[in-house]
């Protein structure tokens, strides 16, 4: 079932991480913050929008696959890329980010890779709020990322809103959906693209102030697994 790690990356304890059972191994979700995730796969690491300010990473292992959603500060650290990156390291990133990353493959919406075992596919991640499309525009700029790890899709959402493409998607496992507006969902936007396209297990991130108890109310009775960890 689940195993739950240490409660706050401080000096001398490992980040607060979660065991999901995968066909072939668990998963093991480790929660850096704020957007930035490591995923270990029986050992084969992927880090998700790593960067430094919320990790020591020093202390984790390397990557063998970098998921990049897009540009902004708080998502892409190209320093600390090239730090984490192996001989062998893929790193994946949208069209923008890859031209600031040496040897990165840019995926644009509704492209597909195969890494290793893992096949990823970018998804469209923009905002639909009038006036909030400054943020984050529509027309494939920025990606989420749909993960296929041990038979399973894993949905890293990337900041976006609750778009018909997430809304349309199927036989999601797990979801990582951002809950901070101005810049990504309200509660309730991450609450009608979870009853829509449904994921087993839902953990909000990117949440910044934002009450996570809302969701939790929100979803009370939908049978989704909705797991509040501390990614601000």
């Amino acid at each position: 079932m689940l195993a739950l790690a240490a409660s706050s990356l401080g000096a001398e304890e490992p980040p607060q991480s979660d065991d999901v059972p995968l066909s072939g191994g668990n998963l093991r979700i480790s929660f850096l913050g704020h957007a930035t995730l490591m995923l270990d796969w029986n050992g084969w690491v992927i880090h998700v929008d790593p960067v430094s300010a919320e990790a020591d990473y020093a202390r984790l292992p390397k990557a063998d696959l970098v998921l990049v959603t897009h540009e902004h500060s708080d998502h892409l650290d190209a320093a600390l890329v090239k730090r984490i990156s192996k001989p062998d390291t893929v790193v994946v990133a949208n069209a923008v980010a890859a031209a600031q990353l040496p040897g990165a493959v840019a995926l644009r919406n509704g492209d597909r890779k195969k890494v290793g075992a893992v096949e990823v596919e970018a998804v469209p991640a923009y905002n639909t709020t009038p006036g909030h499309a400054g943020y984050h525009p529509k027309g494939g700029r920025d990606n989420g990322y749909l993960l296929t790890i041990g038979g399973k899709r894993i949905y890293v959402a990337g900041d976006t809103e609750n778009t018909p493409e997430m809304k349309a998607l199927k036989d999601v496992y797990i979801a990582f959906l951002p809950m901070n507006q101005p810049y990504t969902m309200t509660p309730e936007q991450v609450a009608d693209a979870a009853r829509a396209f449904r994921p087993q297990i839902l953990y909000p991130y990117h949440t910044g102030e934002t009450d996570t108890r809302r969701l939790v109310e929100l979803l009370k009775g939908s049978g989704i697994d909705v797991r509040i960890r501390d990614l601000k």
